[in-house]
């Protein structure tokens, strides 16, 4: 119900001003996101590798309505890449990009369009993009732009969410050679017909994608910060011949820090997706849906002040 309740509250303009104008919210916000701007988000990110971790970036703002600001998101991602070009974090960092964010919800070939320049701008900076999956009404759109962008980006990864009742099947079809496959549970409300609404049964469906994909040819990047799914990837890994550098964990920002720090110390290649920028409300709310301890430490923090 907690879950339910803050991803409604993530669309709620109503919801949105409270929360933006809380002093308390942008402090707990801080400890998901790593700043306003390119700069800060570079600075993170050298911090993070320095430590022996892979990074994603995620320039914030998403579900644009009009052409103009899916054009100032497009340019927000080719500075972020010259940030990354010109400190010389390509070969560790990549961006992750949100199709919402650069005009799907205006034109579908106007995101692919846009999206096309931000690959361009990663290979120039020597890395690539990984296409987030969003709204379960965008997923088969957002297939189609990975397919497509494949064609010239062949880096280009890929997400399925395990809370999905279709995950396997699109598993299934990723799991081919040179297929970069970023499996996560899911952070957006979903009616049952099309979706796992239980925690269990979404670990399962999380248990099953993973099999599909540490059995295939494909890269998996496997996001989790659950300690039972961990356990279960490194028996896979035995179970497939895999070596360290053939799959990936993923793991939030300000979430599990130790436990990020610990697999790579073990030999694991381990990303930290790493947001930032101005409009945080809707990826802070679903981070607090995502995991109630969130949620707590936010209701805290007034009393701390």
């Amino acid at each position: 119900m907690i879950r339910r309740a803050l991803l409604a509250a993530s669309h709620s303009g109503g919801a949105r001003r409270i929360v933006e104008n809380a002093p308390f919210a942008r402090d707990v916000a801080r400890r998901f996101i790593a700043g306003e701007t390119a700069a800060d988000a570079a600075r993170v990110t050298g911090r993070l590798t320095d430590e022996g971790l892979l990074v994603t970036l995620d320039v914030l703002g998403e579900d644009v309505h009009d052409k103009e600001r899916a054009e100032a998101n497009v340019g927000k991602y080719c500075e972020l890449l010259e940030h990354l070009r010109d400190e010389g974090l390509g070969a560790r960092a990549e961006v992750s990009l949100k199709l919402t964010a650069v005009g799907q919800a205006l034109d579908e070939e106007l995101a692919l369009d846009n999206a096309r320049r931000v690959c361009e701008a990663a290979a120039t900076a020597g890395t690539t993009v990984t296409l987030d999956m969003e709204e379960p009404e965008t997923v088969d759109a957002a297939l189609r732009a990975v397919h497509e962008l494949r064609r010239d980006h062949p880096a280009v990864g890929a997400v399925v969410q395990a809370y999905l009742r279709r995950a396997e099947e699109y598993c299934a079809d990723l799991a081919y050679e040179g297929s970069r496959v970023r499996l996560c549970k899911g952070a957006y409300a979903a009616p049952e017909s099309i979706a796992f609404i239980e925690k269990d049964e979404i670990d399962t469906s999380f248990v099953r994608c993973m099999k599909i994909l540490m059995a295939g040819k494909g890269y998996p990047m496997l996001a989790t910060h659950d300690p039972r799914l961990i356990e279960i990837a490194e028996a896979l890994t035995l179970l497939h011949a895999r070596d360290a550098g053939t799959f990936e964990y993923q793991m939030l920002y300000g979430v599990r820090p130790q436990e990020q720090r610990r697999l790579a110390a073990e030999g694991a290649q381990v990303r930290v997706y790493v947001a930032y920028g101005r409009d945080w409300y809707a990826y802070f709310m679903r981070r607090l849906a995502e995991r109630p301890a969130n949620l707590r430490l936010a209701l805290r923090s007034p009393a701390r002040r």
